[in-house]
């Protein structure tokens, strides 16, 4: 599971259990299935509208890669590029092969079996980086989806608040607060609704899966600079220290915090 995903939720739900407790006459009070049902229905409408079936349908399915810690196996992935490189490099073709079918990354798959059919390397690198911009595209507009969602829940809120409000001024001539009472319910509980689904929700959501993505990029691009590496026949022991230095993102690339200056290092003036 993913922590920061359920630290959040539970903070959720802690905050919103406190607005009810402390300052709600009753907890039924924020319930009205009226206004719930035009900011999930008219979300899920537009939304459907918007775009194609099968495209809704998968994004649906990532909802599950917000709860779940997704690794990217940057360490496996090094290791088994350094173990096919050795054995490449000392020409056992054989043995590469036997590795290459152990392999579980498609993308580290793709640019090994390249290098050992022998293609140039700038088409090794073209056909990788093409694969790579089909990943960023593919699932940034599925990230955009959720945003367009929660752009559609708040203006389906405030549709449901001019709903509320007409008919609220329907039947203020009888005077009477039983009928006044469930229209503005609905009036100001859709906006509520609206929004609590958008930023509590949605929002999170995009902004999760393009976290995810950024994620999986890096580790793309790591990839490629091990198989460009691997064409050019450098030595595993560099592109092991190469790509151990290029995965190492704890590192401060401007500056290294608490660390002693290197003996002889130049000071500038």
């Amino acid at each position: 599971m993913n922590p920061s995903t359920i630290i959040g939720m539970l903070a959720s739900i802690a905050l919103l259990g406190s607005v009810l407790f402390f300052s709600a006459e009753s907890e039924s009070s924020f319930l009205n299935l009226p206004g719930l049902a035009i900011v999930i229905t008219g979300t899920m409408a537009a939304t459907f509208i918007s775009y194609p079936l099968k495209e809704v349908v998968r994004v649906f399915g990532l909802v599950a890669l917000v709860f779940r810690r997704e690794n990217t196996y940057s360490r496996d992935d090094i290791k088994e590029m350094v173990q096919v490189s050795r054995l490449w490099f000392q020409g056992n073709i054989k043995d590469v092969d036997d590795a290459l079918a152990k392999i579980k990354n498609p993308f580290l798959r793709t640019g090994i079996q390249l290098v050992i059919a022998n293609t140039d390397e700038q088409e090794i690198v073209d056909t990788l980086r093409w694969r790579i911009a089909r990943v960023k595209a593919r699932e940034r507009a599925e990230a955009h989806i959720f945003r367009t969602m929660s752009t559609y829940a708040a203006a389906f809120g405030m549709i449901g608040t001019l709903v509320g409000l007409v008919n609220m001024l329907a039947v203020m001539d009888s005077g009477s607060l039983d009928l006044i009472g469930p229209q503005m319910a609905v009036a100001l509980l859709t906006t509520f609704y609206g929004i609590l689904l958008g930023n509590v929700f949605l929002q999170p959501i995009a902004v999760k899966l393009e976290r995810r993505t950024e994620e999986r990029l890096i580790a793309m691009n790591m990839v490629l600079e091990g198989i460009a590496m691997m064409s050019k026949r450098r030595p595993p022991s560099f592109i092991e220290d190469t790509l151990k230095s290029f995965a190492a993102t704890y590192q401060d690339e401007i500056r290294d915090k608490g660390m002693p200056p290197m003996k002889g290092a130049v000071r500038g003036k």
